[in-house]
């Protein structure tokens, strides 16, 4: 009786049906999707923003997205098309979501900033109303049964070039939905809703303020950048969607292009003018030294380390250098029976590696690794200046000893008498 009289819970409301007007809104949304690049099966994350009317897309894939990307996403798309809607539509994403949800939802400052230089604004739909942007969970049921099959992509950028070639000339000039709308005829009539939009709009950036090593590079990305210069200055680096600008004082000191997807450990430097003479010290290092030395200790660590490398959650550069840590600890007879037994429980802890190796240690008899010891020890310079030296005296901890002992005997019988 009380929930059909709608106390102690709202209930579930109605969708309002929302007129398809030309110009009137614009959706946006994202989804994920496991894609072969280069044969290795990869997950990226989708975006599509869709005019709700002409039925346009545009389609764009990223390892990552956060604010900034959907900024660099949305920037990209309404340049392509030149126009922009009054409304765009999105889920309860905290990427442009401030507080509150649906109608309630207060967006983020920052958003409201970007999307009035656009002539739009961001809406929220109702929590379980996801048909509100219908449009665009179609367009995502598209790209998985006919973007996504059959075909090959070498790199992300490989795969950003197809879909950018489907979305914007295949599937505009292809008969849509029963009226079997076109949306390239379609986007003709409904640009003269749309509001136009400047070249001249800036593209958003993030600004960073790295540090300039003593060799002249500022490090961003995993790669190095060379500043140039004779000084170490404090330089400001603005980052765009595939550059970046490296400033001093408003002064562009150079420009570089970002690099393609998955390159680390590199150097840049500007065109045109000679390379640096020093290199930057890297940062990190691999562990290619302590994976090739491990692997040589027998097939049962082979074995092993081809399993714990491809655990998940296994962070592969710390794990190899703290196994071979491990095993100057221990001999290779101890190694290799705890890999065996490792492998065979699946177990990729180092604390419960270590717990192993002592149950072999201490259950099969096996003698404990000894200590080496230089026989020549007693030759050489340090030993022989030490073994002539006079011998310290220590007689002042003895009268140290000697008070501290009077001071926990109490008073002494004189006292004692003078107080009587």
């Amino acid at each position: 009786m009380l929930r059909e009289a709608g106390i102690g819970s709202g209930g579930k409301d109605r969708c309002a049906q929302v007129p398809d007007e030309p110009g009137g809104e614009m959706q946006h949304d994202t989804s994920d999707y496991q894609v072969k690049l280069n044969g290795q099966r990869t997950k990226v994350i989708a975006s599509l923003l869709y005019l709700r009317y002409s039925k346009r897309r545009y389609l764009k894939f990223y390892r990552v997205f956060k604010r900034f990307v959907m900024k660099c996403f949305l920037h990209e798309a309404l340049m392509f098309w030149e126009h922009s809607a009054a409304k765009c539509i999105i889920d309860n994403t905290n990427l442009a979501r401030l507080r509150g949800s649906g109608s309630q939802a207060v967006i983020v400052l920052e958003m409201v900033a970007f999307a009035r230089q656009y002539g739009f604004q961001f809406i929220c739909h109702e929590i379980g109303h996801s048909n509100r942007k219908a449009g665009n969970q179609r367009g995502f049921w598209t790209v998985e049964t006919n973007f996504l099959p059959g075909r090959s992509f070498a790199s992300l950028e490989d795969l950003n070039q197809q879909a950018k070639v489907w979305a914007t000339e295949r599937m505009e000039h292809r008969a849509v939905g029963k009226a079997r709308l076109i949306p390239a005829k379609a986007f003709e009539h409904e640009g003269h809703y749309l509001q136009p939009l400047p070249r001249h709009l800036p593209a958003p950036y993030q600004v960073h303020k790295p540090v300039v090593d003593q060799y002249g590079y500022v490090a961003l990305g995993g790669n190095h950048y060379w500043v140039p210069g004779n000084h170490r200055p404090d330089v400001k680096v603005l980052e765009y969607a595939d550059h970046l600008k490296i400033y001093r004082c408003r002064e562009l000191l150079a420009e570089y292009p970002l690099p393609a997807d998955g390159v680390k450990q590199q150097r840049y430097s500007p065109p045109g003018q000679p390379q640096p003479k020093y290199r930057p010290r890297p940062r990190k290092r691999d562990s290619r030294y302590e994976e090739q030395r491990l692997r040589a200790l027998g097939e049962e660590v082979e074995a092993y380390l081809n399993y714990a490398l491809k655990a998940a959650g296994i962070q592969r550069h710390r794990f190899l250098r703290e196994l071979f840590a491990f095993s100057r600890q221990v001999t290779s007879v101890v190694l290799v029976k705890m890999a065996e037994r490792a492998l065979r429980y699946r177990i990729v802890n180092m604390d419960a590696l270590r717990r192993i190796a002592w149950y072999c240690m201490s259950q099969e008899g096996l003698p404990l690794p000894e200590a080496e010891v230089d026989e020549n020890l007693q030759q050489r310079p340090a030993y022989q200046q030490g073994y002539l030296t006079e011998e310290p005296d220590l007689s002042i901890y003895d009268d140290m000893f000697q008070q501290t002992g009077d001071q926990d005997e109490g008073p002494s019988e004189e006292s004692e008498e003078q107080d009587g």
